[in-house]
């Protein structure tokens, strides 16, 4: 393996810290949320109080101060452990980054301290029925009334919508402008109005739940509008190279992480009187998948270093999030071939993380839509 250069012996024992954290508080009871649906409330408060929420926002608003890598750090041991239940990296990675990056100073001390300890969980009210990955087609309507908004529409696949307290809301405020006519709105949901949905069942990720939201006239402050009317467009686009770098990050992992077990089963798995991992076909396929594994791996540190520096460009985030959750996708299928039928048994981790899987080259922008995003930036260069 090619040594990473990235972490300081400081983010190692955040590191270590964190893997104990999920081997105690989240292992155990994975199985017993997939079947639920959620995870447990309680999880959140243990999580902030062990530093696993927010851990870049500054002391002030409750963080450590820390930088990306400890975000990072997170999300990594979270993919190593199949912990697919937790909705921190859309708490910590979007909403808490939404509110501390864009928020007033009122906003900021209202919501930020809560989050960073689990007492108010969030979640980012984008994806609608009609609109997906193209956020300007969006319905859902905030119209000024006085000194509030009165919030009207529909939100769907919303992560973490059975337990969040608040809500980044895409509302149009001028249906006229396009994009421009886009805001991001905070919305409590304790305000009269306000309903969830089902909790939606899905293919994988069983734990995290994901919720159909539903604004009958919800009627918020204007206070609560967070940056300035008509710039939620520009404020999304400029948070998306850090979102699909998340996913990436969290991709690579898997992918490692399945390799691993797959090696790991086919030294002991017999065969023919010789192990799985006799067979040269296992041998060159796994070797494959690891120089496959490795190479995006190289390309996702150089891309977090770049991050930390503010030069990651959106076209390479566009491409490390399509390179990796594909390769991810297919690293868990070719890996759960070497299984048998083992494989399809839900007590592995390997057939937790083919279903779990497969939403990643959805989630976060289509793998077409990276695709769109990188041909057009090189077609523009050669114009």
């Amino acid at each position: 393996m090619i040594p990473r250069s990235l972490f300081s012996p400081e983010h190692e024992q955040f590191r270590d810290a964190v893997r104990k954290f999920i081997e105690r508080e989240i292992t155990p009871h994975h199985e017993r949320w997939e079947e639920e649906g959620k995870v447990d409330r309680e999880l959140w408060l243990k999580a902030g109080e062990a530093g696993l929420l927010c851990p870049n926002l500054p002391e002030a608003y409750g963080g450590y101060g820390a930088d990306f890598l400890f975000n990072v750090i997170i999300t990594e041991e979270m993919g190593r452990a199949g912990a697919t239940g937790p909705g921190f990296s859309v708490h910590s990675d979007m909403v808490a980054t939404y509110i501390a990056t864009f928020g007033s100073e009122e906003q900021k001390q209202r919501w930020l301290p809560k989050m960073a300890a689990g007492q108010a969980i969030g979640a980012l009210g984008l994806t609608e029925p009609s609109a997906g990955s193209d956020l300007k087609a969006i319905r859902t309507r905030a119209v000024r009334d006085g000194d509030d908004y009165v919030i009207s529409g529909q939100k769907v696949y919303i992560s973490n919508g059975q337990l969040c307290d608040i809500i980044v809301l895409a509302c149009k405020t001028d249906p006229s402008a396009g994009a421009k006519g886009m805001s991001f709105i905070l919305v409590e949901t304790d305000r009269a109005g306000f309903r969830r949905g089902r909790n939606l069942k899905k293919i994988g990720l069983k734990a995290q739940d994901t919720s159909e939201l539903f604004f009958d006239e919800v009627r918020v402050p204007v206070s609560n509008l967070l940056g300035t009317e008509g710039g939620a467009f520009k404020m999304a686009m400029s948070k998306l190279a850090e979102e699909r770098l998340t996913i990436a990050v969290s991709a690579i992992t898997v992918a490692e992480s399945a390799l691993r077990w797959t090696i790991d089963y086919t030294m002991e798995r017999k065969a023919f009187g010789q192990t799985i991992s006799d067979f040269q076909n296992t041998r060159f396929k796994i070797a494959e998948l690891h120089a496959d594994t490795l190479a995006k791996r190289v390309f996702v540190d150089r891309c977090i270093a770049l991050h930390l520096d503010k030069q990651l460009s959106a076209v390479d985030a566009a491409a490390a999030k399509m390179l990796c959750t594909e390769l991810q996708c297919k690293v868990v299928d070719e890996c759960l071939q070497f299984f048998g039928g083992y494989g399809y048994m839900l007590e592995y981790p390997i057939a937790r993380a083919y279903i779990d899987s497969r939403i990643r080259k959805i989630a976060g922008g289509a793998s077409e839509i990276m695709r769109d995003i990188i041909s057009r930036e090189l077609f523009a260069k050669a114009s």
